[in-house]
């Protein structure tokens, strides 16, 4: 029997799947190092995240702050006095007219002020009425002396004057012209005492009457306060507008300073911010403006009033309507503002995006041209807006970056984006 010599296959089915193993750990070992070596990577697909380019324009930093519609003016209904609610004119949401009567209180002892009060005044002015009779009577007496002493004076003088010319014809002797001099000299000064006296009672007449005319009218005024006590018990509408926030039931007891409700003025509205962060206070002023997004239109607002006062953090700004107010908005209503706290310039700019809650803005990832992978690239964040961020370093206009969340990344350096 002849043997038959055969070859032996070079390419052996176990030949080929040793080197097909090998093969693979090759590839797995160099995946491995590719992978490892150097910066940390992870492959993401580019449909779970979000890329957006960087571009240059109009930037003014802005940021949204909720406001509440308010009356243009609302006046509080504070009690002046206390009491009881006796009547109540008008009920809550009723238009009111200024002066109209809204509610009626009780205080038996305010109306007892006002009598005696009056008692008092009527007294006063009576006192001054006698006072006044008395004085009177007491100048008319002094006049009538006034007419006496000056007609005594007058006969005095006569009979000097007579007594001196018969002296000097040597028909009466010098006694009787002595006594002619001493009653003439008498009558004289007497007449001068009777005019200085009716001088003083005039001065002090008037004196008088001046005072008797400020305690009058001191007693007037006290008078007119207890009357407008009074006259306060009735509660009225202080000015044209809606009654709002009646808080006051018949035979309810208040204090007087106690709110009883309030006035609004529909003449217009107003906003008012109550959250504004305290970081913000020192670039919060009178005339900066903002901005409602409402329907097809934009309506714009300018800030009138700041209340500086912290609460909690936070502190409060009125704005008014700059133009025209839209129609239909309601007290109450909250608003979504947006508040400009710089001028308008061209600035380098990123969109806002869950990338800034890991990175806190100091850096971001990048896409490389060839959009294959994203690498890790420091930047430098300025101002914001609602919905973007100004870049002062790291990226140029064009530049594709991602700006989705980073929250499953880790420490990772490099993205290789799949599609």
């Amino acid at each position: 029997m002849v043997d038959i010599v055969r070859k032996k296959k070079k390419w052996s089915t176990k030949r080929l799947l040793t080197i097909g193993g090998i093969a693979g750990i090759l590839l797995l070992i160099g995946g491995s190092y590719y992978f490892t070596a150097g910066p940390s990577k992870l492959g993401v697909d580019t449909e779970r995240i979000t890329i957006s380019e960087v571009k240059k324009g109009p930037f003014q930093e802005n940021i949204p702050v909720n406001g509440v519609v308010l009356p243009i003016i609302s006046i509080y209904l504070d009690a002046t006095e206390g009491g009881r609610v006796e009547e109540k004119y008008v009920d809550d949401g009723t238009i009111m007219k200024k002066n109209e009567p809204i509610m009626r209180l009780s205080n038996t002892d305010v109306q007892l002020n006002l009598a005696t009060q009056e008692t008092g005044v009527f007294t006063l002015l009576t006192q001054m009425q006698l006072s006044r009779i008395n004085a009177q009577q007491n100048t008319v007496s002094k006049l009538t002396q006034m007419a006496d002493v000056e007609s005594s004076f007058k006969e005095a003088e006569r009979i000097y004057n007579l007594d001196k010319h018969l002296y000097e014809q040597k028909v009466i002797g010098s006694q009787e012209l002595k006594k002619a001099e001493n009653d003439y000299n008498y009558y004289s000064q007497k007449l001068r005492l009777t005019r200085e006296i009716l001088k003083q009672d005039t001065i002090a007449m008037s004196k008088q009457s001046e005072q008797d005319k400020q305690s009058y009218e001191r007693a007037q005024e006290g008078l007119q306060i207890m009357r407008k006590k009074v006259g306060d018990l009735v509660v009225r509408s202080p000015i044209d507008g809606q009654l709002t926030s009646l808080n006051a039931e018949v035979g309810q007891l208040v204090q007087a300073g106690d709110r009883l409700g309030q006035i609004d003025v529909l003449t217009g509205f107003k906003v008012r911010v109550l959250n504004f962060d305290e970081h913000y206070v020192s670039r919060i002023f009178t005339g900066l403006t903002a901005t409602w997004p409402f329907g097809d239109s934009t309506y714009k607002l300018r800030i009138t009033k700041v209340y500086t006062a912290l609460t909690n953090g936070t502190f409060q700004v009125d704005m008014n309507f700059v133009g025209a107010v839209p129609k239909g908005i309601r007290r109450g209503q909250t608003l979504q503002l947006i508040v400009a706290l710089s001028e308008e310039k061209q600035a380098i700019q990123v969109p806002k995006g869950g990338f800034f809650q890991q990175t806190g803005g100091n850096w971001i990832f990048k896409v490389s041209e060839d959009g294959k992978r994203a690498y890790k690239v420091d930047i430098l964040l300025g101002n914001q807006t609602i919905d973007y961020y100004e870049v002062l370093q790291g990226l140029k206009p064009g530049d594709k970056v991602i700006t989705s969340s980073y929250e499953t990344y880790g420490n990772i350096q490099e993205l290789i984006l799949k599609k």
